[in-house]
């Protein structure tokens, strides 16, 4: 089992830097064992192209540039255009990555002169200084006006403490959360073209008061807050982010990018997708961002006015999400049309149900009735002679729901059994259209349960 961690979105960090100067290794020796993709359940499409890391408790999302698959013609620039954008566009610091032992190339000084020009923080790191003898390569890349360069070797970990440090200082302040509105904080979110916008202009065009428009943590958004039947909702607004050059058309990987500041500043998520064209692979990987952030979700299929139906279809339907999906056979689904208006009306009644469900706390005697119970109908699994016990559980967070459950020996915990100890906590509790965290910890001499 991996160790649960929170989403942390206290900054967002970008590696650009021209094909083969060691970006991916870098992403890869900045995260560590820090990674945040914690549980493996089938039906998750990951392609590392994003991690949540840490820096001496300081918290931050980095993006490996490398990993967008940029195609079509002069694919080269085109993908260093494209790596550039996205940090200016996106992140709150930028590493630009250099080569030392090649030196300058032309296409480091059209990046350098892009971040220049827009003011981005940029901490310049020169790769594959794993020589003493090289280090004196570093000075060549004073030349291009982005401070001071950082030594480093993305391969042998040299440098990258010094370089981590100049990044975190360069982030600014960590983000609070919304301003204090008692609303639920809602983000519509999926692949392109499987109408978002169209429902978000439903939502807010038939189903609200509009109180105001406040200021969204996500530059250049303005999410709306508005109240229908008693509840306060927060529509997180991602229009800001929507406006792209030509060269953001040639990928859809970058959609996902799009995502995910809306995903860590949102309650709920409601995953989009299009009931005529059927699941895609990237559904799923936006949805994974949401789970992977502890967040809420239900599934709205959308355009479903134009799907030719009989009586089996939205079943068949459901149970092909299930499959597709199999990382969260607990979000509800629910199907609408945007342009008629289809059951739209449903969306915002199930938006409070899972909300309640996601911030619901169990009292530790609760919990514990309820784990004795599944132990006794199924006992913990034994490896060579040696038997699990589980002493105790408390329910330890909320939004999501995060349980520990205090053990003889970690290490004896099959996923299968967290697995089966998920379950049953659902069936005693519902707890739809949320994740639940379930830690395992070794027991301490002496400590006993609270009561």
């Amino acid at each position: 089992m991996g160790k649960v961690v929170k989403a942390m979105p206290g900054g967002l960090v970008a590696i650009v830097g021209r094909p083969n100067v060691g970006k991916s290794t870098l992403f890869n020796r900045i995260v560590g064992g820090r990674i945040a993709i914690v549980e493996d359940k089938p039906g998750v499409t990951r392609d590392r192209l994003y991690a949540l890391a840490s820096w001496n408790g300081r918290g931050f999302r980095i993006i490996d540039t490398g990993g967008l698959d940029f195609g079509g013609s002069d694919a080269i620039v085109k993908s260093i255009r494209a790596q550039v954008e996205l940090a200016l566009e996106e992140a709150d610091a930028v590493i630009f990555l250099v080569d030392g032992i090649s030196g300058i190339t032309p296409a480091d000084e059209e990046i350098a002169g892009r971040l220049r020009r827009a003011g981005k923080p940029v901490v310049l790191a020169v790769n594959k200084l794993d020589n003493p003898n090289r280090m004196i390569a570093q000075y060549e890349f004073f030349r291009l006006g982005l401070g001071d360069p950082f030594p480093i070797s993305a391969e042998h970990g040299l440098g990258i403490g010094d370089l981590l440090d100049a990044v975190v200082r360069r982030l600014p302040p960590e983000d609070t959360g919304e301003p204090d509105h008692d609303a639920i904080r809602v983000a519509v979110i999926g692949r392109p073209n499987v109408g978002k916008s169209s429902l978000v202009n439903r939502l807010l065009g038939e189903e609200r008061v509009l109180v105001s428009e406040i200021p969204g943590t996500t530059r250049d958004a303005v999410d709306t807050l508005f109240e229908r039947e008693g509840h306060s909702f927060i529509l997180i607004d991602t229009a800001g982010l929507r406006k792209r050059g030509r060269v953001w058309e040639d990928t859809e990987k970058y959609s996902v990018l799009r995502a995910l500041r809306a995903i860590d500043r949102s309650d709920v998520c409601l995953l989009v997708i299009d009931g005529k064209q059927g699941i895609a692979e990237q559904d799923k990987r936006v949805a994974g961002y949401a789970v992977d952030a502890g967040r809420a979700v239900a599934v709205v299929v959308n355009k479903w006015d134009l799907v030719e139906k009989d009586d089996k279809t939205a079943v068949r339907m459901t149970e092909e999400i299930r499959q597709e999906f199999a990382f969260m056979t607990w979000a509800p689904v629910v199907f609408v049309s945007a342009k008629t208006g289809q059951r739209v009306g449903r969306i915002l009644d199930l938006v409070v149900q899972i909300a309640e469900q996601h911030a619901m706390r169990m009292p530790t005697a609760t919990v514990n009735r309820v784990v004795e119970d599944a132990v006794q109908r199924v006992p913990p699994p034994s490896d060579k002679g040696r038997r699990l016990r589980l002493y105790y559980a408390s329910q330890v967070g909320v939004k999501p729901p995060t349980f520990v459950f205090f053990v003889n020996d970690p290490e004896l915990m099959h996923f299968s059994y967290i697995r089966y100890l998920e379950n049953q906590l659902r069936s005693a509790f519902g707890f739809e259209g949320t994740p639940l965290r379930l830690l395992i910890r070794q027991r301490k001499s002496g400590a006993r349960p609270p009561r």
